[in-house]
């Protein structure tokens, strides 16, 4: 008999997953194929940055609300068939780290181009900004924060937020880096704009993280632009339990100086503070938000996804449901004074972060409309509020749940469950559930659930090795969520994998503590098998088309393919990476592990358009109109890495309609 089930599932999924070196990348290949010409759009340029869109010249390139929307239609149903590539640019770092490149042993390439005018910003995992000719990727300008480093970090980096000037300022560019500096740039040269905070610096780690000076902090997203507040989130530790705090603060965005701030983790006298039982508030880390918030500028609300408190799988020092961990939080934005929450998680020990930006949509409910806003959960649910009130627009029931085993904690005896629309990802597994799609699989697998207790969604990790689904990975993931305005559908792409791990006493974290571990040590096992497929029947990822209006799925389809396994019908793959839609009907998204870029029918789910790329395309992609040439672009970063295996790249590729189709 070969080696133990849960022990090589446990080698195989470290968090940081081992790339194969040396391995000779492919060339992007196209499948286009011939239809007929669209009507030329009307001339907006469009752009896509979680929290961008730039819809004129005179507009700012805000998209607040999260909506990835584009009005851009010369790309159509009719003739993305022809897409071809228009140019390449690379960044000159790879996601494992190629001897020699820039940032050497650097995360995954997760960057979402914005587009200002002529000029295409992009970041990298070394925290590098560069600026591009957006019609034909020609270098301008790039801005290296850690230029002559010897000691070079990164992080992951998913783009920059932008600032007009106001009245008769110059435009800058702001953006996080690895090491928890806010800098702001002048968006015309790249330059540090010397007005703000130190020479255009501001240490975020200041009044944070100074008890902590080796503790991670730092922005993997672009903070939000609220006139001329720039509000900021943080990526922190997932481990120990204490440590940096996730506060939300806001500066002023022309000098750097602090305004307000929002504490997560509520002190003495705030509202919440009495969901943390005793003095377990203290110091706690976590509950911060490393994802993308939004801004309702209408109504001057800034909404914040919260992720878990640490530690993640273990909350006996925490007992209660430790708001505001796990909620989605409105906040005033002139104050930061909080409005409403609801949470959507209590006492998480899953890792159940709300880790994608809200999407704010208007939905047709009861016969009006209504301002709504959509969270996408790695649990699988998508949750649809009033935005102004934080009512629920379709019932949530709160549910009993199992209890835990693990001495010390008291898991949460319910959870909230809406009741539409119905849940995205798989929820449980049984053994009549397990994957078939080869028999070598099929033994591994059925070898491992056997080993396994639990299989559902709220299954605590127990003293003996625990299968939860979804797991991690979600369900949803930061990749989150596109609205159409015209159909009211939000899309999203979604994992169908679980998480493997049982909880063992470590005293080193405390008399009488626990940690989630596997049998190699790791914490973040996948129920998948040798070769990364899930131990569960496919579809193993998909993207859907979720109608807020009625709370209904209008389609789903699988998200890519098992090469490996053809013949079969499409798998769908683990994925990582938003959707964008356009008026010309389509869902453009790369995310998932085969390598390809690819174009959906929004009204069907039909795939359209493929491209194959050097790696995998692990960002949300880009749209937008050439101003000199009136072509239509589409963008997106493939660097492959992260959490998956494959190829790496350091490639950003630029598509448009070949002169044929134009």
């Amino acid at each position: 008999m070969g080696p133990h089930p849960f022990r090589m599932i446990a080698r195989r999924l470290t968090p940081h997953v081992r790339q194969r070196k040396n391995r000779r990348l492919a060339t992007i290949l196209l499948k286009p194929r011939a239809r007929g010409l669209s009507a030329f759009a009307a001339a907006i340029l469009t752009l896509f940055i979680p929290g961008a869109n730039l819809l004129g010249a005179d507009a700012s390139p805000t998209d607040p609300g999260g909506t990835r929307f584009s009005p851009l239609d010369q790309i159509n149903t009719g003739n993305v068939q022809n897409l071809g590539i228009a140019w390449i640019y690379r960044t000159g770092e790879r996601s494992a780290g190629t001897p020699g490149a820039v940032g050497h042993n650097i995360t995954a390439f997760e960057s979402t181009p914005l587009i200002v005018g002529e000029t295409l910003y992009l970041t990298t995992a070394s925290s590098r900004v560069i600026a591009l000719n957006a019609e034909t990727g020609k270098e301008l300008w790039q801005f290296d924060p850690q230029k002559g480093s010897t000691h070079r970090r990164s992080a992951a980096n998913r783009g920059v937020a932008y600032w007009n000037g106001g009245s008769g300022g110059a435009p800058r560019i702001v953006y996080g880096t690895a090491d928890g500096r806010l800098i702001e740039l002048d968006a015309a040269t790249g330059k540090p704009c010397a007005d703000f905070g130190d020479n255009g610096v501001v240490n975020l780690r200041a009044g944070v993280a100074d008890a902590w000076p080796n503790a991670p902090y730092y922005l993997s997203s672009p903070p939000a632009i609220y006139r001329n507040l720039v509000i900021t989130g943080s990526s922190l530790q997932e481990d120990p339990s204490k440590g940096p705090g996730g506060v939300v603060r806001a500066f002023d965005v022309r000098t750097g100086k602090p305004v307000w701030t929002f504490h997560t983790v509520p002190q003495p006298g705030e509202f919440g503070h009495d969901t943390w039982k005793g003095d377990s508030w203290k110091d706690r880390s976590g509950a911060n938000v490393w994802s993308l918030m939004s801004v309702d500028e209408k109504r001057g609300l800034v909404f914040l996804p919260l992720g878990s408190a640490t530690y993640d799988f273990y909350g006996a020092d925490r007992k209660g449901d430790n708001l505001f961990a796990n909620s989605l939080v409105a906040l005033d934005a002139n104050t930061g004074r909080r409005v409403w929450h609801f949470q959507v998680i209590h006492h998480d020990i899953w890792d159940y972060d709300l880790p994608a930006q809200p999407v704010l949509a208007t939905v047709l409910h009861n016969g009006r409309e209504v301002p709504a806003v959509a969270q996408v959960t790695k649990s699988g649910y998508v949750f649809v509020f009033d935005r102004t009130t934080g009512r629920p627009l379709f019932p949530i029931e709160e549910r009993k749940v199992p209890p835990s085993s693990v001495p010390g904690e008291q898991a949460s005896p319910t959870q909230p469950f809406p009741l539409k629309p119905p849940p995205l990802a798989l929820q449980q597994v049984t053994a009549k559930d397990l994957s078939d799609v080869a028999p070598a699989s099929a033994q591994y697998c059925s070898a491992l659930f056997h080993t396994l207790t639990g299989g559902s969604i709220f299954t605590p990790y127990g003293l003996t090795p625990t299968l939860v689904m979804p797991g991690t990975l979600g369900g949803g993931t930061w990749s989150g969520g596109s609205y159409d305005p015209k159909t009211h559908y939000l899309f999203v792409n979604e994992n169908n994998v679980g998480a493997v791990g049982m909880m063992k006493k470590d005293d080193k974290a405390g008399p009488g503590s626990y940690h989630r571990w596997n049998e190699h040590g790791g914490a973040y096992a996948r129920f998948w098998d040798e070769h990364g497929w899930p131990c569960q029947k496919p579809p193993w990822g998909t993207l859907s088309a979720v109608d807020l209006d009625r709370g209904e799925v209008a389609w789903t389809v699988p998200l890519g393919v098992v090469d490996e396994l053809k013949g079969r019908p499409a798998t769908g793959a683990p994925n990582l990476g938003g959707s964008i839609v356009t008026a010309g009907g389509i869902v453009f998204i790369g995310a998932s592990t085969d390598q390809r870029f690819r174009a959906f029918s929004a009204k069907t789910g039909q795939v359209l358009w493929e491209a194959r790329l050097e790696a995998s395309a692990h960002a949300t992609p880009a749209t937008y109109l050439g101003q000199r040439s009136g072509r239509q672009f589409v963008v997106i970063a493939a660097g492959g890495g992260g959490f998956f295996q494959g190829p790496v790249s350091d490639t950003l590729v630029a598509f448009t309609l070949k002169d044929s189709a134009h």
